[in-house]
């Protein structure tokens, strides 16, 4: 992954992520996210959910079938400055340890909102990338 496309990647404040269930029935969300430079961190944050965090359904998703991909686009009026980013890679769910901390702190950098939220007592799916791809001014 090149610079730009890195840059690109931690700037945009949203992106869609694509899970699939164990019948491959495809389910796409938009995310708020930080990346380090090797992993995308999304969390299950405190914003009103009808359902226990473990029971959404990206979640499940998520643990019959690891393979997601991420969206991350930029649209303009401008056709010219047309952007996006596509990662396919492997998600796992994170309750603790190092890799959850570290997604925390990188999450309230990047989202005032989260620094009152509890995220270290939240769900965390982590997202390794395999491969990705880029099309436009990035």
């Amino acid at each position: 992954m090149n610079h730009k496309t890195t840059a690109f990647i931690q700037a945009a404040r949203v992106a869609h992520l694509a899970t699939a269930d164990k019948k491959g029935r495809p389910h796409v969300i938009p995310i708020c996210y930080a990346f380090d430079g090797r992993e995308i961190y999304s969390p299950i944050d405190e914003k009103p959910k009808k359902i226990s965090p473990l029971l959404l359904k990206r979640i499940r998703n998520i643990q019959v079938n690891p393979h997601v991909s991420v969206v991350i686009d930029r649209y303009d009026e401008d056709w010219n400055r047309l952007a996006y980013v596509l990662i396919l890679g492997r998600a796992k769910v994170v309750l603790r340890g190092a890799r959850h901390e570290r997604a925390v702190r990188l999450l309230r950098k990047k989202y005032p909102q989260y620094r009152k939220m509890r995220l270290e007592a939240r769900p965390i799916i982590q997202i390794t990338p395999i491969q990705w791809k880029s099309w436009g001014a990035l």
